[in-house]
């Protein structure tokens, strides 16, 4: 699979409600994370075990911190499959620093499935929710059926269409230079 080097995204500091400058990239510079840092999955291993590419989202102001990160793979080489998306744990929540990093990445994700995917699966971006208490990955499941235009295919699979998936990279990768600087209305 052809590595993409770099994608430019803004996302929205939450201070004081700026777009930012950002890019999404291979963490060849960065370690990548792990559980012990209060991330839920564990980039660093998961990565090497399943062969994974990976990708990180950072502000270009504060290029040696982890926004966000993605892992991507290709099912039996015709099937996109978005593996992990995680936001920083300094994303999260009452005092997280900056909004739309998780769309930023899924958006990211949807147009490697145009770039990679085949036949039948061209577009197609399937991912898988699992979370230890059932009521949590209902909710999960829900946030990506209404923010990201997910649909849900069995038991703990969804799927982003490529009409979805075309609306997120619009949406999401889009935006640059467009309102740097400027605050949001």
């Amino acid at each position: 699979m052809r590595q993409l080097n770099l994608m430019r995204v803004s996302i929205i500091r939450i201070e004081d409600k700026r777009w930012v400058n950002a890019r999404i990239e291979s963490p060849s510079h960065l370690a990548l994370t792990s559980l012990n840092e209060g991330w839920r999955f564990n980039f660093k291993k998961n990565t090497l075990k399943e062969k994974l590419q990976t990708f990180v989202l950072i502000c270009e102001e504060t290029p040696d911190i982890i926004e966000g990160c993605l892992s991507f793979k290709m099912k039996d080489t015709i099937e996109p499959y978005m593996a992990y998306v995680e936001i920083a744990p300094h994303n999260k929540g009452r005092h997280k620093r900056y909004e739309q990093v998780a769309g930023c990445l899924i958006a990211f994700a949807c147009r490697l499935s145009f770039i990679h995917g085949a036949g039948a699966y061209k577009g197609w971006l399937a991912f898988d929710v699992f979370e230890e208490n059932k009521e949590d990955e209902i909710k999960l499941m829900a946030v990506y059926c209404k923010k990201y235009g997910a649909v849900k295919f069995g038991d703990t699979t969804m799927l982003i269409s490529p009409e979805a998936g075309e609306h997120l990279i619009n949406k999401y990768l889009k935006n640059i230079n467009h309102e740097q600087g400027k605050k949001r209305n």
